[in-house]
């Protein structure tokens, strides 16, 4: 499986580079920071030494301005957040739900598992948390949940690694993706479904079935009932459809009242 770690609107340079250092003990290199305070943060000093010698992993990171453009090609998104959201994702500890998600999709070459860090400030925004299929949630003493970013992606890291077999399986990995066969029925990526609610979210209000003024949690909703479903590309396209015909079928029925 691809596994790609997501840092939101992140302040503090050092953290990055703490990141940069957590994921390479646990022998994963891909980093993308959506919109983060310092545009130079991936050459600042202080990231550079709190990575303390993971700058290939630094190197390849990128800077990309939304999270429509981190989590692309990435089919199943981790949310790291303290405080469960209503009408967000199921929360869970992050053991049970990496074996199952191991279990699952392990064999896969093509799947991609993304985890998101929001700001350390304000931690992560309701929208970038709804897109989510789950909230993750690190066991802690209830009296004292505080962890720093950089640990935080550590203790997942970790646990991701080991569900995934450890990093002794990492000498195993190698061309993995050239010998597993394709998978016969491909995933919808997160893109795919947030371009999925959109055509749905204006095929309702030209219906009259959502209010754009009184929204409530609709979307959120069908959000979460799409990510559950585990959409393939082939059901996107069967999903757009029926939202392109419900559209069509409203301007029919006003061509015929005219």
């Amino acid at each position: 499986m691809k596994t790609r770690f997501i840092l939101i609107n992140t302040s503090h340079a050092g953290n990055v580079g703490s990141t940069a250092r957590a994921m390479k003990v646990m022998g994963f290199t891909d980093l993308v920071l959506v919109a983060p305070r310092w545009d130079n943060v991936l050459r600042r000093e202080e990231t550079i030494q709190r990575a303390s010698g993971a700058l290939d992993v630094l190197a390849n990171a990128r800077v990309v301005a939304s999270l429509d453009e981190a989590v692309d090609g990435l089919h199943h998104l981790c949310a790291t957040a303290m405080t469960p959201r209503d009408f967000g994702p199921p929360t869970q500890a992050p053991r049970p739900h990496f074996a199952a998600l191991a279990a699952a999709h392990g064999q896969n070459a093509d799947f991609g598992v993304g985890f998101l860090f929001g700001s350390e400030r304000f931690g992560m925004r309701n929208e970038d948390v709804y897109r989510c299929h789950t909230c993750l949630n690190i066991p802690t003493d209830p009296h004292f949940g505080s962890l720093n970013l950089g640990a935080a992606v550590q203790v997942l890291a970790y646990d991701w690694r080991q569900a995934l077999g450890g990093v002794a399986s990492l000498a195993h990995n190698t061309g993995m993706a050239s010998v597993l066969p394709p998978s016969p029925s491909p995933l919808a990526d997160a893109q795919q479904i947030a371009g999925l609610l959109d055509h749905w979210q204006q095929s309702l209000i030209r219906i009259g079935f959502l209010d754009p003024e009184a929204p409530k949690k609709l979307m959120p909703r069908l959000n979460q009932l799409f990510n559950r479903a585990q959409l393939t590309q082939e059901e996107i396209h069967i999903l757009r459809g029926i939202a392109k015909a419900m559209s069509q079928s409203t301007n029919t029925g006003a061509d015929g009242q005219g």
